[in-house]
């Protein structure tokens, strides 16, 4: 077998020359990485039979963090795969936060109500921000106003602001990493609504899974929609070592193939007569086409061009695969799409582009080219 048989079987087992149904490609790609939820929605409309639209694409899914410990969109009732810690399953114990700085003492002390508890903690090396009974109180509110109808982020905030929160507290109930927020939800008390604002919602009951068959069920689809991969694909993208997956992959009746001079392993039977390799696709950011293989050794993207995807700042830019490989990113702004090439293409070959702009985005009016070559 040869790389662009490989990067054929690819392409059709992640849905893009296969599609199917939303929560057919959500459970099969165990989710859709969610940092940006355009993502999400440009993700299942290159994969997906049915109209998917900025309106209708998270019904049924929610957001919750999943493998690698990002955030995802998936299926709801996935829930107890990706949320598999029983024992953290609507646990009460919180631990709080403490940071180690002068500035958050100050803050804490100049507070009358816990001038005392900040020396006492002073005298320990440490002042907390978010203390386990402060935490536990504002968790119970936060789900305690999402019951009531209180959604958003802001607005949470705002709540917990009116009933005491001081803001140290609050840097640390709603810190961007995660905080206490993360917390309640890894916890199964909440989930993120899929939707262009931060929103919550209150998390539908469920059993979490035993955490060593949640794994080699994640690792199972991967092996059945990714592969086939190597070894280095799978730890890259379950963020693990090769000897953890070497263990979940001896738990699978995995079979194994070589092409350019790498062992490619995979589950399930290979289809024969798949579709031969799209002329061109506007891949979604952090789209699982990239970050389901080892970025350095990614068959579809050229290392010369891994910077202009994979940026810096942890951002994986919205790729133009054109021939099974890239040459450029894009971008959608209102009714114009920009597209920004990293090598030179012919005329034709931007027809191409733009044509497949068209047909995925009718409301484009104006399409514009630069290059960064």
């Amino acid at each position: 077998m040869d790389i662009d048989e490989i990067k054929q079987l690819c392409l059709y087992r992640q849905h893009i020359t296969d599609p199917s149904d939303k929560h057919t490609v959500c459970h099969d790609l165990n989710g859709l990485q969610a940092q940006f939820m355009s993502n999400v929605y440009y993700g299942l409309k290159i994969r997906c039979k049915e109209e998917i639209t900025p309106q209708n694409f998270g019904d049924g899914l929610v957001k919750n963090w999943t493998v690698r410990g990002t955030v995802h969109a998936f299926n709801e009732d996935d829930l107890s795969l990706f949320q598999n810690n029983a024992a953290l399953y609507h646990s009460e114990e919180f631990k709080g936060y403490g940071i180690f700085s002068e500035a958050a003492y100050q803050y804490v002390q100049a507070k009358e109500a816990y001038a005392e508890q900040a020396e006492e903690y002073r005298k320990n090396g440490s002042a907390w921000t978010l203390s386990p009974e402060r935490q536990k109180y504002f968790s119970q509110l936060i789900r305690q106003k999402i019951a009531e109808g209180i959604h958003t982020r802001e607005e949470l905030k705002q709540a917990c602001f009116e009933n005491g929160m001081m803001q140290p507290e609050n840097d640390s109930m709603f810190n961007a990493w995660g905080g206490g927020m993360r917390e309640l939800c890894e916890r199964g008390f909440l989930c993120y609504r899929v939707c262009e604002r931060k929103e919550f919602m209150l998390s539908p009951d469920y059993v979490p899974m035993d955490s060593e068959d949640a794994d080699v069920e994640i690792a199972r689809r991967y092996f059945e929609h990714f592969a086939p991969a190597t070894i280095r694909d799978f730890t890259y993208y379950y963020h693990c070592t090769q000897a953890r997956a070497k263990e979940l992959m001896a738990k699978l009746p995995l079979e194994k193939i070589e092409a350019d001079g790498k062992e490619f392993f995979y589950l399930g039977e290979l289809p024969g007569n798949v579709p031969d390799i799209p002329r061109c696709v506007l891949l979604a950011g952090f789209d699982q086409l990239m970050l389901g293989y080892k970025k350095e050794e990614s068959l579809f993207l050229p290392q010369e061009h891994l910077r202009g995807i994979f940026n810096l700042a942890g951002i994986v830019m919205p790729p133009i695969l054109l021939d099974g490989r890239v040459v450029g990113r894009w971008r959608k702004k209102n009714k114009k799409m920009i597209f920004e090439l990293f090598e030179r293409i012919s005329d034709k070959d931007r027809k191409v582009i733009e044509n497949s702009a068209a047909q995925l985005y009718k409301e484009i009016a104006r399409m514009e080219w630069k290059d960064m070559a």
